[in-house]
């Protein structure tokens, strides 16, 4: 079962944030086979952390809840809330076999909450810029609730047209960048 957890930070916690980063890293090692996508969301300053993305495929629902819960930021207060659904990987790949690499361009996440009936299942035929597509879904993953994207965009605008505006309540577009451990 794929997952989309996404941390998002609480206000002024970026030095708490800073102490944990190996904390956190150590912590994620532990999950390093079963990831799909990870990375921060960062402010327009591009460098002030606003949230933590991380797209893994668990064996239930438990142990996604255990991932999100026991995470070391989190356990510190680091985060204010977290989003926490099923997902459907339609790119069939993970973070690093995007063929645009871990750098260069802007990176973006982009959350449709959906309302209503279901809207882009299918994957968008521009397709080289996305790094990771699908659906966020119910629990027992046959609702659909919306739609997480990461891509390359040359600005928050294309980013967000990546979605069908008019089948959404909400969409959110964050400022991304490849996590992990510096190589």
């Amino acid at each position: 079962m794929e997952f989309l957890c996404y941390h998002r930070d609480r206000p002024g916690s970026g030095p708490l944030r800073d102490e944990l980063l190996e904390r956190h890293w150590s912590y994620m090692d532990q999950y390093a086979k079963e990831m799909i996508a990870r990375g921060p969301t960062l402010a327009d300053d591009g460098d002030t952390a606003t949230g933590s993305v991380h797209i893994l495929d668990l064996p239930d629902h438990a142990t996604a809840r255990a991932f999100v819960f026991d995470e070391p930021n989190y356990q510190a207060g680091v985060f204010r809330d977290v989003l926490l659904r099923r997902w459907r990987n339609m790119l069939g790949r993970t973070m690093w076999d995007f063929p645009g690499g871990r750098t260069g361009g802007n990176r973006y996440l982009v959350i449709g909450l959906g309302t209503g009936q279901a809207a882009d299942l299918a994957v968008p035929r521009e397709r080289d810029e996305l790094i990771a597509y699908g659906p966020l879904l119910s629990d027992d993953g046959t609702t659909w609730l919306g739609t997480a994207v990461l891509l390359r965009a040359p600005d928050p605008e294309s980013a967000r047209a990546v979605l069908t505006a008019d089948r959404y309540a909400d969409i959110e577009v964050h400022n991304w960048q490849f996590g992990g451990r510096p190589s």
